[in-house]
């Protein structure tokens, strides 16, 4: 059943979900996120989260950010391979580490993209359900990207948004209506970026910066990224 609710001036389809719960589904899907919970809150919607490693899976050795920038210049550090916030703090305690990284072997299963079917179809709620892939990580390969195409279109009343620096794989195909895109700069491709007319997240050291530059500040409330909550190509985020 689907309704529409009016929230800050803007009509949001509400989707009641009636599906049966699996106990037996892998968990994939998170909610803990203290900035997707405001945003949440925020906009009456539901936000879950999905994550592998940041940089590389420290399991495997595997690179799962293959376009991050991770160089020293003149013995300085250059790029979020070094600086990633997804690899600091919380984010560092060993139980945290493997669970990103069984999620990140979940990835490889033939059955991903039906385990994240299902547990999404799981989730009981009559608000609009968006789902943001990567709060760590990025798409690693243009076939594991293709799995979670597959996985919005078989979802079309849910959203699916994430930040990328995997420029590239985006470019030659068309994402389905549910599935937008942010480009992150900071990018080996950074030099490929059309700022004008590509969507795009920049870093700034405070708000005031961001909001002169002309950015659309969505540091606190992560909605503001996507298409749905801004019809402009800049995003805006606070350095932390």
């Amino acid at each position: 059943m689907i309704a529409e609710c009016v929230k800050h001036g803007i009509n949001l389809p509400c989707i009641k979900h009636n599906f049966k719960h699996n106990s037996n589904i892998m968990k994939l899907l998170a909610d803990s996120n203290s900035k997707l919970k405001e945003t949440s809150n925020y906009f009456d919607v539901k936000i879950f989260n999905f994550n592998i490693p940041a940089y590389n899976d420290k399991r495997t050795g595997k690179v799962t950010c293959p376009f991050a920038v991770k160089k020293i210049v003149d013995n300085v550090k250059i790029g979020c391979g070094w600086y990633c916030y997804a690899d600091k703090n919380f984010y560092k305690f060993s139980n945290v580490q493997n669970g990103l990284s069984n999620k990140y072997q979940a990835t490889k299963n033939k059955s991903f993209v039906d385990d994240v079917i299902k547990e999404l179809n799981s989730k009981r709620t009559t608000k609009q359900i968006y789902v943001r892939i990567h709060d760590a990580g990025d798409f690693y390969s243009p076939a594991y990207l293709d799995k979670w195409i597959d996985i919005a279109k078989a979802l079309p009343n849910i959203r699916f948004y994430a930040y990328t620096k995997s420029h590239d794989f985006f470019r030659s195909i068309t994402l389905p209506d549910n599935f937008d895109i942010t480009y992150s700069t900071g990018s080996k491709l950074d030099h490929k970026l059309d700022r004008l007319n590509e969507k795009h997240a920049e870093i700034f050291n405070s708000v005031k910066e961001l909001k002169n530059a002309g950015y659309v500040d969505a540091h606190k409330l992560d909605l503001y990224a996507t298409k749905w909550f801004n019809n402009t190509n800049k995003v805006g985020l606070v350095f932390h």
